[in-house]
C-alpha cells in the first residue's frame, strides 16, 4: 500500500514525507545519484556546458562532463510504506549557491557527495550544512579509476566531527544510493532526539 491506497478493510496508511538534498561540488555525480534511486523519472534542469562558462566552471578531472544542473534535480522514493524520500539535488557551481537556502528550507538532512580526486570541492558544502546545524552524512562516490582510500582518511582530510557518518557508495547504483539514504535517516533522527533531550535538559 503507497499514498492512500490500502489492502481491503484496512485504513489507508498516509505516507510520512521526508526531503532530502543532494549536495556537493561540480560533476560529482549528484543528478545520477538521484536517477539511480528515483521510483519516477527525475526532473532535471540541465543545460549544456559553453565556451562562455569555461572561466568559471573547473572541469579539471570530469573533462567528459558536457552538461550541468542549473536549478535542481528532483526524485522520489518509497523506502517502506509509511515513509516517502523527496531528493532535492543542488548545483554544484559557486555561482548557483544562492539557491540553497531556499532548496535547503524544511530539509531533514542532506547527502554530500565526495569525490577522492576532487576532495576539496565538497568543503563549501560541509560548511554550509555544519553552519545551519542541518545533519548530514558524507557519501564518497568512488568513481572507477581514481584512488580509493580508508574511509578514516577521507574523514580527516574533510576535518569532519566524528558524529558525522561517512560512507563509500556508488551513485550509479541503486541499492547502493538507498544505503546511503537510510544512513542519512537515522543519523538525522539521533540528531533531532538528541537536541530534543538537550532542550528539555
Amino acid at each position: 500500500m503507497i499514498f492512500g491506497r490500502s489492502e481491503r478493510g484496512k485504513p489507508p496508511v498516509e505516507p510520512v514525507t521526508l526531503k532530502i538534498l543532494v549536495a556537493g561540488g561540480f560533476g560529482v555525480g549528484k543528478t545520477t545519484l538521484v536517477g539511480a534511486v528515483s521510483e519516477i523519472r527525475p526532473l532535471r534542469t540541465e543545460e549544456l556546458l559553453t565556451e562562455a562558462g569555461r572561466p568559471v566552471d573547473d572541469i579539471s578531472g570530469v573533462e567528459g562532463k558536457h552538461t550541468t544542473t542549473v536549478a535542481m534535480d528532483f526524485g522520489r522514493i518509497t523506502l517502506r510504506e509509511n515513509l516517502v524520500l523527496y531528493l532535492f539535488g543542488t548545483p554544484g557551481q559557486e555561482r548557483f549557491w544562492f539557491m540553497w537556502d531556499e532548496l535547503s528550507e524544511g530539509a531533514l538532512g542532506a547527502v554530500v557527495l565526495a569525490d577522492t580526486r576532487r576532495l576539496e570541492d565538497c568543503f563549501a558544502a560541509v560548511d554550509y550544512f555544519e553552519r545551519r546545524s542541518i545533519p548530514f552524512v558524507v557519501g564518497v562516490n568512488c568513481f572507477e579509476g581514481a584512488a580509493r582510500y580508508p574511509a578514516e582518511a577521507v574523514r580527516q582530510a574533510l576535518d569532519l566531527d566524528d558524529g558525522v557518518p561517512l560512507l563509500l557508495c556508488d551513485a550509479r547504483d541503486r541499492e547502493s544510493v538507498k544505503e546511503v539514504l537510510i544512513g542519512l535517516v537515522r543519523h538525522a533522527m539521533a540528531h533531532s532526539a538528541e537536541r530534543r533531550r538537550a532542550a528539555v535538559g
